[in-house]
């Protein structure tokens, strides 16, 4: 079984999906039949999509944690706090792994994990 959506939803659309632009996402914005536009990007075989609030809520759930594997963690912790991005845990390794901690701008804590090179 592979995982192949993944939706969260926020009150800032355009501005949450210009913060995953900065981890090297890539989005459309697009509406499917009369459903709210959104913005959709896909990273491998998982659709990765940020969409409006639905009418029921009052404020994004940040307790959702999020992991991303990314190239190059060091320089990008580095581009990340240029732009003020909160870094809640620098790189480190541990036993999972060279990872650091973020949070984007709704408060979701997301794991940076280093893509390990392959010793072939």
């Amino acid at each position: 079984m592979n995982i192949n959506l993944l939706v969260i939803r926020t009150d800032q659309p355009k501005e949450l999906a210009e913060f995953y632009r900065q981890l090297g996402m890539q989005f459309d914005y697009h509406q499917h039949g009369k459903g709210p536009w959104h913005y959709s990007a896909e990273i491998k075989e998982l659709v990765f999509e940020i969409y409006p609030l639905m009418k029921n809520q009052t404020s994004p759930d940040t307790s959702l944690r999020l992991g991303f594997t990314v190239e190059h963690l060091d320089a990008l912790i580095g581009q990340l706090k240029e732009r003020k991005v909160e870094i809640i845990g620098a790189p480190k390794a541990s036993e999972w792994g060279y990872f650091a901690i973020i949070k984007d701008i709704d408060g979701r804590k997301i794991e940076l994990k280093q893509k390990q090179v392959d010793s072939k």
